[in-house]
């Protein structure tokens, strides 16, 4: 049995010979075309793929049910513009609370909340750019574009005084550069979700 949102399928598990193409036939389906498959459930049990291709390694003479749950493609797009606008707020806690150390001479510690706040700050940036070329938005977007090059100078710029070891300049950029950075990308993604927003309504 195959179950799409939770209605029953026509398509027979016996028509394919594995689960990818099973995925493959459902995904193919016209209602599919906007929305996003968030779950597929095997046997009653949640699948994902460890390695590429491995739904194709899954014969259907050991599938006994397959349910595919998914959601439209502007919910998803909102839904990750919602933690993206979290993510803004932890950066800029983050960013204090690594210049506070800094200042307070608890150098190992705040390098090492340094290095997080970058990593989170790098997936930020890659996950907004995602939300901007996946979902269409529009590409002339001043606030990011603008945001995005402001906060790749100071990255660069923080980057040489980490190499100098200036830990109260580094502070300072952090408090006083990095934080308004942080706050102007509420802005921007609270653009992308009115952007968003028309899209869905069009």
């Amino acid at each position: 049995m195959i179950t799409i949102d939770g209605r029953r399928s026509k398509m027979e598990i016996g028509n394919f010979a594995n689960l990818e193409e099973i995925l493959v036939g459902v995904m193919s389906k016209e209602d599919m075309e906007t929305r996003i498959v968030t779950d597929v459930l095997v046997n009653d049990e949640a699948f994902s793929e460890i390695y590429p291709h491995q739904a194709e390694d899954i014969g259907s003479e050991f599938i006994k049910s397959v349910e595919v749950r998914s959601m439209p493609v502007g919910e998803m797009a909102a839904n990750i513009a919602r933690e993206m606008y979290k993510v803004t707020q932890i950066m800029g806690n983050g960013a204090q609370h690594v210049a506070r150390l800094f200042r307070q001479a608890d150098d190992a510690e705040a390098l090492d909340m340094l290095q997080d706040l970058l990593d989170v700050t790098k997936d930020f940036m890659s996950m907004i750019g995602v939300l901007r070329n996946e979902f269409c938005l529009d590409s002339g977007n001043r606030g990011f574009n603008e945001g995005a090059e402001q906060l790749s100078n100071l990255l660069t710029e923080m980057s040489e005084v980490l190499e100098n070891a200036d830990w109260i300049l580094l502070a300072d950029l952090l408090e006083y550069e990095f934080v308004p950075l942080s706050q102007n990308w509420k802005q921007v993604i609270q653009s992308i979700r009115e952007s968003l927003r028309h899209a869905s309504n069009d």
